[in-house]
C-alpha cells in the first residue's frame, strides 16, 4: 500500500505522542563503554514496529547509543523505495535524526540487494566486520553459509585483536520456537566460536525473545520480536534461561573491558530481562 506523506507523518506523530515514558535504564553507563541496540525481524511497517522505534528513541535520550545492529528480516514483502521509507526510515526517524547508525545483517525474507542500501552500512557485502572500541562485530549471512564465508570468518576471528568478538546473524543456533535450533549451522559455526573465544552471539528468525543458558561458554540471544511476534510459540527447553513470546521487544547493550550489560525492553518501555556477562578471558586474568 502506498502511504501519503501527510498520512504517514500524522501516524508517526501519534505513535511518538502515545509512547509512555520508559522505565529506568538498567545499564551502568560507564566511561568509554561501547553502547548499542539490537533489533530483529522488524521490517513489517506495523504499528508495533513504530512503537518499538519510538521506545528506542526514548531510551536513546538516556543511553545515547551511537549505533544499532539488526539480526535480519529487515524487510517483509516488497522492497520498493517507498518500502524502505515505511519499514525503516520512518519507524526509526527519531534515531536517524540523531545520527544513530544501523549495521544490518540479512534474513531469509531479505533481498541481498539490501547490501547496497547505504543506511544499512553493509558496504555492498552480504557479510562483513567492523570494530567499535574494544568490540569486533561480525555480521554474517546465515542464508548462505558456504565454505568461502566460513573461511573468511575464521580468518577474521583469528586476526581480530579485539577483547570482545560478537557475531550476529539471522538463524539461531539455539531456539525453541517454530523453527527451532539450526543444527547444521551450529555444527559449522559453534566450533569456530569456541576456538576463538566468542562470548556472545545475537540472532533472530524466531518471533520472540529468548536468552539461552551458556552453551560451551557462549551466551546466545534470540531477539526477533521488533516487528513481528508469534505469541505462544516459545516451547519449554532445557537450555532456556529466560523467554518471552508475549511482547514485541528490542535490546540495549553496554560493553566495558570485562563486562557486557544487557537490557531487553518491550514496546511499552518495560524491562523484560536484564543481566551481566563477564568476558571469559577476563575471568582467567
Amino acid at each position: 500500500m502506498l502511504y501519503r506523506t501527510s498520512a504517514v507523518t500524522a501516524f508517526l506523530a501519534a505513535i511518538w505522542l502515545a509512547a509512555p515514558a520508559a522505565q529506568d535504564l538498567a545499564l551502568p553507563m560507564k566511561a568509554n563503554s561501547v553502547r548499542f541496540a539490537v533489533i530483529g525481524d522488524q521490517g513489517s511497517a506495523s504499528k508495533q514496529q513504530y512503537e518499538i522505534g519510538s521506545q528506542m528513541a526514548v531510551f536513546w535520550k538516556k543511553f545515547k547509543f551511537p549505533f544499532a545492529i539488526t539480526v535480519g528480516d529487515n524487510m517483509y514483502g516488497s522492497e520498493r523505495p517507498q518500502d524502505y521509507k515505511t519499514k525503516f526510515e520512518l519507524p526509526y526517524k527519531g534515531l536517524l535524526d540523531e545520527k544513530v547508525e544501523f549495521y544490518a545483517s540479512l534474513g531469509n525474507h531479505d533481498d541481498p540487494n539490501q547490501k547496497q542500501y547505504k543506511p544499512y552500512n553493509m558496504g555492498g557485502k552480504q557479510y562483513y566486520t567492523f570494530k567499535k572500541g574494544n568490540v569486533r562485530f561480525f555480521a554474517l549471512d546465515s542464508n548462505y553459509m558456504d565454505p568461502v564465508q566460513v573461511a573468511w570468518l575464521e580468518n577474521e576471528l583469528k586476526n581480530s585483536g579485539a577483547d570482545w568478538k560478537i557475531p550476529y546473524f539471522h538463524h539461531p543456533l539455539y531456539a525453541s520456537g517454530m523453527h527451532g535450533s539450526q543444527l547444521d549451522l551450529r555444527g559449522i559455526l559453534e566450533p569456530l566460536f569456541i576456538k576463538y573465544s566468542v562470548d556472545v552471539v545475537f540472532t533472530g528468525h524466531e518471533h520472540f525473545y529468548q536468552r539461552i543458558k551458556p552453551q560451551k561458554g557462549i551466551y546466545y540471544f534470540v531477539t526477533g520480536a521488533a516487528g513481528k511476534l508469534r505469541r505462544g510459540d516459545l516451547k519449554p527447553a532445557e537450555f532456556t534461561a529466560y523467554g518471552n513470546d508475549r511482547e514485541y521487544s528490542f535490546m540495549l547493550i553496554e560493553v566495558t573491558d570485562k563486562e557486557m550489560y544487557f537490557q531487553c525492553v518491550d514496546r511499552l518501555g518495560k524491562t523484560m530481562d536484564k543481566g551481566t556477562i563477564v568476558r571469559k578471558d577476563a575471568v582467567k586474568q
